[in-house]
C-alpha cells in the first residue's frame, strides 16, 4: 500500500493510505485518548473522545479512530478547543457511571490510607506486608491506631449492614503484630543521598512524617525539637493509657534509625534562629503545632491551682505529678478536656466536666466520652464559668447554666447565659481544656505571613509559605486538629519539597480523579443485599479496677484469629481496577466532573453467576466494546445492547444471567473494555494475559 505524508500537530508523519488519524497520532508520539475503540474492532466512535482538528477542514472536530488521513493532510490533536471537548465528553460518560474508584473509608481518611488494601492482606495473614502499604502514606500506624477519631469509620459503608469495621484498631493489630514478629519496625531504604538538606522544627507528628518522607526520598533532614523526646502533641497531650511511651518509641525511633537527626532540647527563638536555619539548609519546614493554652477569659484563672490542659497533661507526659487534689473541675468538651478528666480520675479525684453546650455539640469523640463516663467522670452540661476565686481548700469556681440560641460561625448553637442562675463549685483545682492556639515567636522573624487566627499562611495543596522554599504542615497551618490529619498534610509537604529540591515546579501531590457512588445514606439497598451481618469484633480491655487506677494501656489489642474475622467483613468497595482504569485516567488528565450534568443515573446491577467473568453493569459507559468483541473476534454473541435510549444497557439478552449463557470466559470483553464493567473473577485471569502498565496510569496525572 502507498505511503502518504501527512502533519500531526506539526510534526510529519509517514504512513500508509487507508491508515487513521489515530494511528498516524501514536506514530507522531501522541497518545490521543480513546475509550470505545480497541484494536481488532471497528471503529465505533461512541465515546467521541478521540476528537481531533483538520486544520483548513471544516472546523468542526472528527473522531481519530474512523477518520482516513489524506496526503498532506495536517491534523490538531491538543489545543484548548480539544481537551475542553474531551473533558465535557468525560463529564457526559460520567454521569452515568455509577461507582467508586476508592473506597469511601480512604476517601475519608485524611492520610489516604489504603483501608480496604491493608484489611485484604489481613485477611490473608500478611500483617507486616499491611503494614509497609499503611507506611506507603503514614508512618506512624501503632500511634493512629490507638487515638484516631475515626473519620474512616463514619464514611465505612458496612455501616448500611449493621456497624463499620474496627479500622483503626486494625491499623493498631498490625503494627503490634510486625513488632512481634521482627522485633522492630520494618521501614524501606531511602535513596541515594541528594546532598540537598532540610531543617524541620518540631519532632511531632507532622515533623517526623515529613522527615520520614523527605528522608526516603535521599535528602539530609535535620529536625530541631524544643523537648527532650519526639511526639509532640502525641506523647505531651495524649495520655499513656491511650498511647503508650513504647509504641511512641518504636516509631518515631525507627524514623530516626532512617538517618533523619533530631536535635532535642533545642528551642527555636532561644538556642537558635528560624532565619539561620533557613539560611543554613535548602529548604525549611516548620511543623511547630499548636502547643499554647487558649484563655477561659474569666477572673482568676491565673490564681494557683488553675491549670491548662495542656500544661497538665504535659507534666505528666514528661513524669511529673502535678498537685490537682481530690475533687477537679475541667472545663472543656473536646478530646483534651476528656484526657485530663479521665487522667485525673486516674490519679484518685472526683472529677466534673463543665461544658456550656449539650453533649450533640460536644467535639469530643463520642467512644472517649463514654469511656470518660464509664469510669467515673461527670459530665454537667449547659454550665459555664464565669469567675474563679481563692478558698480555704483550694478554689470556688463561680458557674452560671446556659441554654442555646441561634446557631454561631461553627455551625452549632450559641450558648447563652441564663440570668438568674449562678452557683458555685468547690474544687481542690481546676483545668482549662476549651482551645489550643500556636505560639510562633521563635518562627516570626522568617517573615512568614499568618492568619488572623494565627496559623501560618500556606498553599493548601503545596504547603508551602508566602516565602518560597519555606513549608509547612500540621497543626501550626491547620489550627489545633486530629494526629491524621497532620500526618497526611506532612506527607503532601514533603512532596512539594522534593519537587522544590529537584528545581521542580512546586505543584503538590498529584489528586486522581475519584468517582464515587454517593453520600452513605443515599445509597442504594441494592448495594447490600446478601450481606449476612455479623457483629463487629469488640476491643479486649482490661478491668475497671484497674483502669481507673494505673496508666496501663486499657485496649489489650486483637487476636490474629480475631483480626481476620474482623477484616472478613469488609464490603471491598473500591474498585479493583481503579489504577488502570482508562476512564479514571482520563477524568484525572482532563480534569473531569462526575456531578456537572445532574439528573438520574443508572442502578447498582451485577452479575457475579459465572466462574470467570463478573459484570458490574453500574459501572458501564455503554461504549459497546463488549459487544462488539464478543461478536467480532469470538462470533458468540453473549452480549447485546438491551432496552433503548438513556436505558440502554450491555448485558445478555432476555434477561438472562451470564452462567446461563454460551460464554467460555476468554475474556475478550474483559480486555476491551475500558472501565470494570466486566472484569475477571478473582483468581480466575489466565496467566497469558498481560497485566496493564500503570505507569500509563501515573503519566496522565497533571
Amino acid at each position: 500500500m502507498a505511503l502518504i505524508n501527512v502533519k500531526i500537530n506539526g510534526t510529519d508523519v509517514e504512513i500508509e493510505e487507508g491508515s487513521t488519524i489515530l494511528e498516524a497520532s501514536k506514530i507522531a508520539g501522541y497518545e490521543v485518548p480513546t475509550l470505545c475503540h480497541a484494536e481488532g474492532l471497528e471503529p465505533f466512535t461512541s465515546c467521541f473522545l478521540c476528537v481531533v482538528k483538520i486544520d483548513g477542514g471544516r472546523g468542526n472536530l472528527v473522531p481519530s479512530c474512523a477518520t482516513k488521513v489524506t496526503d498532506g493532510m495536517s491534523v490538531t490533536v491538543e489545543s484548548d478547543e480539544i481537551n475542553e471537548s474531551r473533558r465535557m465528553n468525560l463529564n457526559l460518560l460520567l454521569s452515568d457511571h455509577s461507582g467508586d474508584c476508592v473506597a469511601p473509608c480512604t476517601v475519608a481518611c485524611p492520610s489516604s490510607i489504603d483501608i480496604q488494601g491493608f484489611l485484604a492482606l489481613v485477611r490473608e495473614g500478611r500483617e507486616s506486608d499491611a503494614a509497609k502499604l499503611i507506611r506507603e502514606t503514614a508512618p506512624i500506624p501503632g500511634a493512629l491506631g490507638r487515638i484516631c477519631p475515626r473519620p474512616c469509620e463514619t464514611a465505612c459503608r458496612r455501616n448500611r449492614v449493621e456497624e463499620s469495621i474496627s479500622i483503626c484498631y486494625m491499623k493498631r493489630h498490625i503494627s503490634d503484630t510486625e513488632i512481634k514478629e521482627f522485633g522492630e519496625v520494618q521501614l524501606p531504604e531511602p535513596a541515594s543521598d541528594t546532598n540537598k538538606s532540610v531543617a524541620i522544627i518540631g519532632a511531632g507528628p507532622a515533623g517526623m512524617t515529613a522527615a520520614y518522607f523527605l528522608r526516603l526520598q535521599g535528602h539530609s533532614v535535620t529536625v530541631f525539637e524544643a523537648h527532650a523526646k519526639s511526639g509532640g502533641m502525641l506523647r505531651y497531650g495524649i495520655p499513656y493509657y491511650r498511647l503508650t511511651d513504647q509504641t511512641l518509641k518504636d516509631e518515631f525511633d525507627a524514623i530516626e534509625k532512617l538517618g533523619v537527626e533530631v536535635k532535642y532540647n533545642t528551642v527555636i527563638g532561644r538556642d537558635m534562629t528560624a532565619k539561620h536555619l533557613e539560611a543554613d539548609y535548602d529548604a525549611l519546614v516548620i511543623a511547630i503545632g499548636a502547643q499554647g493554652a487558649s484563655s477561659m477569659r474569666v477572673e482568676g484563672e491565673d490564681l494557683p491551682g488553675v491549670y491548662s490542659g495542656i500544661d497538665y497533661l504535659g507534666q505528666i507526659g514528661d513524669g511529673g505529678d502535678p498537685d490537682i487534689g481530690n475533687k477537679v473541675v475541667v472545663v472543656g468538651g473536646g478530646n483534651t478536656a476528656i484526657d485530663v478528666a479521665r487522667t485525673a480520675v486516674r490519679k484518685g479525684a472526683d472529677v466534673t466536666v463543665l461544658y456550656r453546650r449539650t453533649r450533640a455539640e460536644m467535639p469530643a469523640s463520642s467512644f472517649e466520652i463514654d469511656e470518660a463516663l464509664h469510669e467515673g467522670v461527670k459530665i454537667d452540661f449547659l454550665a459555664a464559668p464565669v469567675k474563679v476565686e481563692q478558698s480555704a481548700n483550694g478554689v470556688v469556681v463561680r458557674t452560671i447554666r446556659m441554654e442555646l440560641g441561634e446557631p454561631d460561625a461553627s455551625g452549632r448553637r450559641r450558648p447563652m447565659p441564663v440570668e438568674g442562675s449562678e452557683f458555685a463549685i468547690e474544687a481542690s483545682a481546676v483545668i482549662s481544656a476549651i482551645g489550643q492556639k500556636v505560639v510562633t515567636d521563635g518562627i516570626i522573624d522568617t517573615g512568614v505571613g499568618l492568619t488572623r487566627w494565627g496559623t501560618i499562611v500556606a498553599d493548601p495543596h503545596t504547603f508551602m509559605t508566602d516565602r518560597p522554599g519555606i513549608f509547612t504542615c500540621g497543626d501550626c497551618q491547620t489550627g489545633a486538629d486530629i494526629a491524621v490529619r497532620a500526618v497526611g498534610n506532612a506527607r503532601k509537604a514533603a512532596y512539594s519539597v522534593n519537587q522544590f529540591l529537584n528545581g521542580d515546579e512546586v505543584t503538590g501531590e498529584p489528586e486522581q480523579f475519584n468517582s464515587t457512588m454517593g453520600a452513605l445514606e443515599d445509597i442504594s439497598e441494592e448495594v447490600f443485599k446478601g450481606y449476612e451481618k455479623k457483629p463487629k469484633v469488640e476491643m479486649p480491655l482490661i478491668g475497671d479496677k484497674e483502669r481507673v487506677t494505673t496508666f496501663v494501656e486499657i485496649e489489650t489489642g486483637f487476636s490474629r484469629d480475631k483480626a481476620k474475622e474482623e477484616a472478613e467483613r469488609c464490603l471491598e468497595c473500591g474498585c479493583e481496577a481503579a489504577n488502570e482504569c482508562k476512564l479514571r485516567i482520563y477524568s484525572t488528565e482532563y480534569g473531569a466532573d462526575q456531578s456537572y450534568f445532574a439528573g438520574d443515573i443508572r442502578d447498582f446491577q451485577n452479575d457475579h453467576t459465572h466462574a470467570t467473568i463478573k459484570m458490574e453493569v453500574n459501572k458501564c459507559i455503554n461504549c459497546g466494546a463488549c459487544v462488539r468483541a464478543c461478536a467480532e473476534i469470538k462470533g458468540f454473541n453473549v452480549l447485546a445492547y438491551v432496552g433503548r435510549g438513556f436505558g440502554t444497557r450491555m448485558v445478555s439478552p432476555f434477561g438472562r444471567s451470564l452462567v446461563d449463557t454460551i460464554c467460555d470466559g476468554c475474556g475478550e470483553c474483559v480486555t476491551v473494555c475500558p472501565t470494570a464493567g466486566i472484569m475477571y473473577q478473582k483468581g480466575a485471569k489466565p496467566e497469558k494475559v498481560e497485566e496493564p502498565i500503570k505507569e500509563a496510569q501515573k503519566g496522565a496525572v497533571k
